[in-house]
């Protein structure tokens, strides 16, 4: 669903284990946590916070 980056948690270069939080969106009215998919490092980060995002959108990379 489109929404806001409220804020994130993580830099490029953080490596992350499944389930830790990356991010949090405000979409609706509600804010959602967004949890890593799996172990990795970010690699990129593609929105920052305030930005609007659209449906579907990735909002940063892991490698």
């Amino acid at each position: 669903m489109p929404g806001k980056v409220v804020s994130i948690l993580v830099k490029a270069g953080d490596k992350v284990t499944q389930g830790q939080p990356l991010a949090v969106m405000e979409a609706m009215k509600m804010e959602h946590t967004l949890s890593a998919p799996r172990d990795g490092e970010v690699a990129e980060l593609l929105y920052a916070p305030g930005d609007p995002v659209s449906e579907g959108a990735e909002l940063l990379r892991l490698a």
